[in-house]
């Protein structure tokens, strides 16, 4: 095991360990989550519920289709580079996503409509709330996709498609602040994790 596994072990172990106790009532972080959450519940508007909800929708859409396309341009073209990239895209989502179903299992945090009734979700999602898999996914995705095609015109779409199913997860009432971050930064990391092996390969 090389120093990046063990550097991604430790900082998975460190995060399951700060959330064990997710965050206690009272702290400072549940009353920024809580307060925050409450601000987006209050100032929803019909437009903008359509919209977060489309876009929170997209998410599987997009970790999907991006690597499907990458495999099917490189298939098409004869064009091992894109094939690859096709892999490390869907590889770094994937493991992203597993990394956060075994942390929601582990810290059990429960989704914000239960733990604050201010908190007015726009439908019920089930299972846990720490960390957030639709930001670990789209933000894994647009990160892979960037680090393989750095492109202003390949980042600043995906950037802003990953952000934006970022902050619908909060405005639909499924996910804290604290948790799409958490989501965001496991999967950046995970993308950034893939690439550095990747290079190491080639």
């Amino acid at each position: 095991m090389n120093v990046y596994r063990y550097a991604l072990l430790a900082f998975l172990i460190v995060l399951g360990r700060a959330y064990a106790q997710v965050p206690p009532r009272g702290s400072i972080i549940q009353r920024v989550d809580d307060q925050i959450m409450i601000d987006l519940a209050d100032h929803r508007t019909p437009k903008g519920t359509s919209f977060n909800y489309f876009m929170s929708q997209s998410n599987m859409y997009g970790n999907i289709l991006i690597p499907a396309g990458l495999l099917a341009g490189g298939i098409i073209d004869n064009n091992k580079e894109m094939r690859q990239n096709a892999l490390y895209v869907a590889s770094s989502t994937l493991i992203s996503y597993g990394t956060i179903s075994l942390i929601k299992r582990l810290v059990k945090r429960p989704r914000p409509y239960r733990g604050n009734f201010r908190i007015v979700p726009v439908y019920l999602p089930n299972e846990y709330s720490f960390p957030s898999g639709h930001s670990a996914s789209s933000v894994s995705t647009a990160t892979a996709l960037s680090l393989a095609y750095p492109k202003w015109y390949v980042i600043a779409p995906t950037a802003l498609w990953a952000s934006s199913i970022v902050y619908s997860r909060m405005y639909l009432g499924a996910h804290y602040p604290s948790d799409v971050a958490a989501g965001s930064l496991i999967g950046a990391g995970t993308a950034v994790y893939f690439n550095t092996i990747r290079k190491r390969v080639q």
